[in-house]
């Protein structure tokens, strides 16, 4: 027999055995009534909830908690380590996925909780890919991104006819970002907010050369108890983690 055949009946061996679901919710940004009906749906159906942290420390637990039946629901805490070294985190996703399989090879119905969307910079995603890649059955349940509800909530576009839309995880370095036209959204800027400032404010200057000007916008902790809405550099000095910066480059008006 070939060896791809024999690789076809292996994986599908193991998908027999993995009867169970893994679903990746996204939450939405904060606010409970952001959640989908689907979301709620999957959620109440689930036989287990996974969560990245202890429920009185996770945030998409306390959201959903406001909007779904999940009180009596049993959880289970996954390892995520705050880091970014490959070998720590790969460890600890390969004893996340085993966790899930386990589960998985009893049947049970799995809600991951995660802020936002799981396709955006979700911390799911790895799980995700790691289980599949294992024989589980994933599947992603779409949440609200923060960047759209900071846009509602300021009441701004986020891009019009032909303007590009880019999306920076702000955690990382950021300084490339200075040379996109458009809308530049900063995803949890928080930590550098400083070094966001100072990097704006010079290009600030510089844009003023070429007759543009940068319109600032931010949303902190966006529709949780302490959201805080920014206009403009001036007011751009502190915000949580969950901060999401908006930039936009727009002509100076002539006078």
């Amino acid at each position: 027999m070939l060896t791809g055949e024999n690789e076809r009946i292996k994986h599908n061996k193991r998908i027999e055995k993995m009867e169970g679901i893994l679903y990746g919710i996204g939450v939405g940004p904060g606010d409970p009534d952001c959640l989908t009906l689907g979301a709620v749906r999957k959620i109440e159906e689930s036989d287990l909830l996974l969560l990245p942290q202890e429920k009185e420390k996770c945030y998409a637990y306390r959201i959903v908690k406001q909007a779904a039946a999940v009180a009596e629901k049993e959880t289970i805490v996954l390892s995520f380590p705050m880091t970014k070294e490959k070998a720590v985190l790969e460890q600890a996703m390969e004893e996340n996925a085993k966790v899930v399989c386990d589960l998985l090879k009893q049947g049970k119905r799995l809600a991951f909780l995660t802020i936002g969307d799981p396709s955006v910079y979700a911390t799911y995603m790895y799980l995700h890919k790691r289980v599949q890649e294992l024989g589980g059955k994933a599947q992603m349940i779409s949440g609200v991104p923060s960047f759209c509800a900071v846009a509602a909530k300021l009441g701004i576009s986020l891009g019009e006819q032909e303007e590009e839309i880019h999306v920076i995880p702000a955690s990382y370095e950021v300084s490339h970002a200075t040379a996109y036209q458009g809308i530049r959204i900063y995803m949890k800027a928080g930590r550098k907010l400083e070094e966001l400032c100072e990097m704006l404010a010079s290009e600030q200057k510089e844009r003023g050369k070429q007759g543009e000007e940068l319109q600032v916008y931010a949303v902190s902790d966006c529709g949780l108890p302490g959201e805080k809405a920014m206009y403009g550099l001036e007011e751009l000095k502190s915000g949580s983690y969950l901060t999401v910066v908006i930039v936009k480059i727009v002509k100076k008006m002539s006078r």
